[in-house]
């Protein structure tokens, strides 16, 4: 463990040497990404120009920033030239990342072959929020949303996915006790979020959670104050959190 934090903390400082000024991102090229990559559980790359800027890489921006305590990922900005001696080209053939849909962000965890892609739909849905969501679902690594708690993460995905009544008692059980090791308010009142979601939609099936969600959007598309929509955004980023692990 040691070794890798050095070998990360080496390269970050190489990179500000050199130029780049995103905190937590690892420049990669085609002679360091095998041997950086490989040493990482999970590998968060994104694939850009030369000198990428704009909306998309003030989020990727806010990804890195929020993985830095996360030591199972890394993440990192591969750059590729179209001209001169087309640097980096090489790994964007290999991982079949065309000019014009960039930025490509791609998942790399170790032991699979191939990685995953983000896909969003749209340039909407290129948000922290949704990559976050997407390393969540696509492999073991926690990167939480705002409000919400990895414990109860962790349990709300077990919940969603138990099929029997018994095994959600069970894990039911388990979120009250933890509620009383709450070490904080704020903690104690979003760990309540968790434990009355888990029971809505113990009654009413996972049709809930795309009811809460789209009725919580509908709440902030209203004139309400900007406590009231952050309160409410970390109920919708709750709610992620009981949703199937293979629905990205």
């Amino acid at each position: 463990m040691l070794s890798k934090l050095y070998l990360l903390y080496t390269l970050i400082c190489l990179s500000f040497k050199f130029g780049f000024s995103i905190h937590g991102c690892v420049p990669l090229d085609s002679y360091s990404f095998e041997k950086i990559v490989s040493k990482f559980n999970a590998a968060l790359i994104k694939f850009d120009t030369a000198y990428p800027y704009g909306s998309k890489q003030d989020v990727y921006e806010k990804i890195c920033g929020a993985s830095r305590d996360v030591n199972d990922l890394l993440t990192a900005e591969v750059s590729v030239k179209d001209y001169g001696e087309k640097d980096n080209a090489d790994l964007a053939e290999k991982y079949n990342v065309q000019k014009d849909d960039f930025p490509v962000v791609k998942l790399f965890i170790q032991g699979k072959e191939e990685p995953f892609t983000f896909s969003p739909k749209n340039d909407n849905e290129f948000t922290e929020e949704n990559i976050k969501e997407f390393i969540r679902s696509k492999s073991n690594v926690y990167i939480g949303l705002q409000g919400c708690i990895e414990e109860f993460d962790r349990i709300a995905e077990k919940f969603i996915n138990e099929k029997t009544v018994d095994g959600r008692n069970e894990l039911l059980k388990e979120a009250e006790n933890l509620l009383n090791k709450s070490k904080s308010d704020r903690q104690k009142k979003n760990a309540e979020v968790y434990i009355k979601y888990m029971k809505k939609t113990f009654d009413q099936g996972i049709k809930f959670v795309d009811n809460e969600t789209n009725r919580i959007k509908n709440i902030i598309k209203g004139k309400i104050s900007k406590n009231k929509k952050d309160e409410l955004e970390e109920k919708i980023n709750i709610l992620r959190s009981f949703r199937q692990k293979d629905e990205l």
